[in-house]
């Protein structure tokens, strides 16, 4: 049995598109939307009830539009604050949730730095994804992530390079062996980072166990779709469209939506 639905991705704007983009790459037959919320960004400083709020009805526009076989919370915000909420408003659909990597940061580190947003920072310790003997320092960057949104594809090496350096120095001065990128926008300046860490600290993301995770519940659930013919792809704004995102879905080869 085959199934040709969409997947579907959703982050507050750009942050989550290199989820999409690595799934999309390693499995060119499967069908995908990306949803950026522009017109909610950013999700960080939102309570977490009108974040909740927000989703769900989102949420609830995107199955009837779309019909999703899987649905992808492609932002460690969005997923610590509603994944649960989601689950069970809408349990006939399967979520993936991102969440900072943690657990394999603990596996080489007791110091473990984690950069985020402000509702991650804030419920880091509450997600009970690391054993007590691993010290945490958590740092909030809304700063780095409407640099990302806004001023990324325009910004230059330098800029790129010393926006990672100076969050580094930071956790360099805490003590922290390693660093976790707790917010799917920071996956734009990975290379930045690891570069700046090297070699004291070491930089985890969730980017490879979110595309693995998302092919397992394909397989597990015969979701797969057939090869019949090429699959078609879209990027949905809930905010205005400009030259931006219209470069973007071009670049991606994505068809460009209003919700």
């Amino acid at each position: 049995m085959t199934n040709n639905r969409p997947i579907l991705f959703i982050d507050s704007g750009i942050g989550g598109l290199p989820y999409c983009i690595d799934f999309h790459r390693k499995n060119p037959l499967e069908p995908v939307c990306y949803l950026a919320d522009t017109q909610n960004f950013p999700y960080g400083p939102r309570e977490k009830e009108e974040l909740v709020s927000i989703l769900i009805s989102l949420t609830e526009k995107l199955i009837e539009k779309f019909n999703p076989k899987i649905i992808v919370l492609a932002c460690n915000t969005a997923t610590i604050a509603a994944l649960s909420s989601l689950r069970e408003r809408f349990a006939q659909i399967p979520f993936v949730g991102t969440v900072p990597a943690l657990k394999p940061a603990a596996n080489t580190s007791r110091k473990i730095g984690v950069l985020g947003t402000e509702r991650t920072i804030g419920e880091i310790r509450n997600l009970n994804l690391v054993d007590a003997s691993c010290e945490i320092i958590g740092i909030a960057a809304p700063q780095l992530v409407y640099f990302i949104e806004h001023n990324f594809d325009k910004a230059g090496a330098n800029e790129k390079k010393e926006m990672a350096r100076k969050y580094i120095d930071l956790f360099r001065a805490e003590g922290a062996d390693s660093l976790v990128l707790g917010c799917t926008h920071f996956l734009f300046l990975l290379d930045e980072f690891k570069n700046e860490a090297s070699p004291h600290i070491e930089v985890f993301d969730s980017l490879a166990g979110i595309t693995k995770r998302i092919e397992f519940l394909l397989d597990k659930n015969n979701l797969r779709a057939d090869a019949v013919s090429l699959p078609s792809h879209t990027l949905l704004l809930t905010g205005a469209s400009d030259s931006f995102w219209q470069d973007r879905a071009q670049k991606l080869g994505f068809k460009l939506e209003l919700l």
